[in-house]
């Protein structure tokens, strides 16, 4: 596993997240495999520009931004720029 990049805080997640994860019912769609996937540097299905967003995030203590697509569902994973909170949750939900 790589190393984390960051820390995540207080871990939280949305009911419509937990729902979407349970109705995915894949290995690849749990909160631990989703969280460590973002906190490891694979920020899923953002483009380009996002992931290069993200990578100096890291470095200067932004926001960071996964999405996940699981068929028509996509799980989106926010850890605010001071690290003291990660969600899970839908893009309708934001």
């Amino acid at each position: 596993m790589d190393k984390p990049l960051f820390e995540l805080g207080r871990v939280v997640a949305t009911p419509g997240a937990l729902d979407a994860m349970d109705e995915i019912d894949a290995w690849e769609a749990t909160v631990h495999v989703l969280l460590t996937r973002h906190v490891t540097g694979d920020w899923g299905d953002v483009d380009e520009h996002d992931q290069g967003v993200n990578r100096q995030a890291v470095q200067s203590g932004q926001r960071i931004l996964s999405q996940y697509t699981f068929g028509e569902r996509r799980i989106w994973i926010i850890t605010e720029a001071d690290r003291s909170a990660t969600t899970i949750l839908l893009p309708e939900e934001y």
